[in-house]
């Protein structure tokens, strides 16, 4: 039956620590094709890659690892802070993670429902190459709470890759659907099933 349904083309995006990666696996236990920006950006620097040439070139040698492999610690003390290190970063990432999850894409089977899930698809002007955008939202305290418990960052950390990031108005702005994942799991699995009956009407359509 799936072969006679069309493809969905879905991005995915949220602010750090919306939880958007929560809804990602609750989309792939439900059957749709998950291709993560974030495992894409660490397969293409990996050692050897021209991605990871391309930062050593633009940071140093001082973001590599004893084993050779890149010191993401090192590498955000850098970029973080500053917008334009920032810019370079992406000027070497990004071209090579589209590629990578293009490839991905196209080795999806026909009438699949595909999610890219992408941390900067707002800020990277991205959200016209999906038919469908979802925003995974919390607000700013929950948002805070979760990072400083779940990866041990400072409060002065966990604001500053916040404010790195587009403003909430300005993500929400740009999505077909808002999930709130601001309360509890029981909660953001109900919106997760209402989106993915959502998405079901629209690969059954001509």
């Amino acid at each position: 039956m799936i072969g006679r349904m069309r493809t969905v083309h879905v991005g995915l995006t949220g602010g750090i620590g919306a939880g958007k990666s929560t809804v990602a696996g609750m989309l792939a236990e439900r059957g749709a094709v998950v291709l993560d920006a974030d495992l894409a950006a660490r397969a293409v620097v990996q050692p050897g890659t021209d991605g990871l040439a391309g930062i050593v070139r633009t940071f140093g040698s001082e973001v590599l690892g004893p084993d050779g492999s890149l010191d993401r610690a090192a590498l955000a003390a850098v970029v973080f802070p500053d917008e334009s290190r920032r810019a370079e970063l992406n000027a070497i990432v990004h071209p090579r993670v589209r590629a990578w999850m293009a490839e991905r894409v196209d080795a999806a089977p026909a009438g699949s429902i595909v999610v890219q899930d992408i941390p900067l698809l707002v800020e990277g002007g991205l959200t016209k190459l999906f038919e469908y955008v979802v925003v995974v939202d919390a607000d700013d305290e929950t948002r805070l709470k979760r990072l400083m418990k779940d990866r041990g960052m400072t409060l002065e950390q966990a604001r500053a890759r916040i404010a790195a990031q587009a403003p909430r108005a300005q993500r929400n702005a740009a999505a077909d659907k808002v999930i709130d994942n601001s309360g509890d799991l029981d909660r953001l699995a109900a919106e997760v099933a209402a989106l993915w009956r959502e998405l079901d009407g629209l690969r059954a359509r001509a």
